[in-house]
């Protein structure tokens, strides 16, 4: 088993403290794991907010543990900003994170984006739908997951629950980062109409840190095909 691997699943057990089998890794330049990360550009998200969002994924993807489990499952990312119904805007395209390196050179991408993006509502099932259609272009790979971040619940667009059950009859994965700064209630919902598919999970934070923390350690937990008696909620405690 690859070094890179053996640090991955290393961190996952102590995360988890299970079993975790690992995902085809990528042969061939073709991907293990396909990942969209859809954050919440919408009107209850402040400029600064989505600031927060974009630094705290390329802080994510700066953590060594998180980059060598990314280049371990051979994963292809796209990053995408949501807001009201049919409104996913892809801001990186899908991206071969092949290399513990490549995570860093995708941390530097997203700080280079342009920023102030305007929004409107909430679709979150709108955006599940939209993300979904990303994998047919260079998204394919055996595990294919949708990350969801929002302050807020959907309120506009494709009922969410539905949007969700549609696209994991795809064998699509719907993970969810719930930021509490409105809603203490919304990792609960996160659970009840977002998240879905084989070891989905839903995580929760409430400030920088904590989102940062939640962010490693969902991205590391997504390398793998988590079993299904694992509990899909999570909070991130550091």
């Amino acid at each position: 088993m690859p070094r890179a691997m053996i640090a991955a699943l290393a961190v996952l057990l102590s995360l988890c403290g299970g079993v975790l089998a690992a995902p085809p890794a990528g042969k061939d330049g073709k991907a293990g794991v396909a990942l969209v990360l859809a954050l919440d550009g919408s009107a209850s998200i402040t400029t600064g907010d989505l600031e927060f969002q974009l630094q705290g994924h390329a802080a994510a993807f700066r953590d060594p543990a998180v980059a060598d489990a990314l280049a371990a499952a051979g994963t292809r990312v796209t990053l995408a900003v949501y807001s009201g119904p049919s409104s996913l805007r892809v801001l990186i395209p899908w991206t071969a994170l092949d290399k513990p390196e490549d995570a860093g050179r995708f941390a530097d991408r997203i700080d280079a984006l342009p920023r102030g993006f305007q929004g409107d509502s909430t679709a979150i099932g709108s955006a599940i739908v939209e993300a979904a259609k990303l994998f047919d272009r260079d998204g394919k790979a055996p595990r294919q997951v949708i990350d969801i971040v929002s302050n807020g619940f959907s309120n506009s667009g494709i009922d969410a629950a539905d949007a969700r059950d549609r696209v994991t009859k795809r064998g699509i994965v719907v993970n969810g980062l719930a930021i509490l700064d409105e809603f203490p209630w919304l990792e609960e919902y996160f659970e009840e109409n977002v998240i879905g598919g084989p070891g989905s999970f839903a995580k929760s934070a409430m400030d920088k840190d904590s989102f940062v923390a939640a962010l490693r350690q969902k991205l590391i937990l997504e390398m793998v095909t988590l079993p299904d008696h694992m509990p899909s909620r999570s909070v991130a405690t550091q």
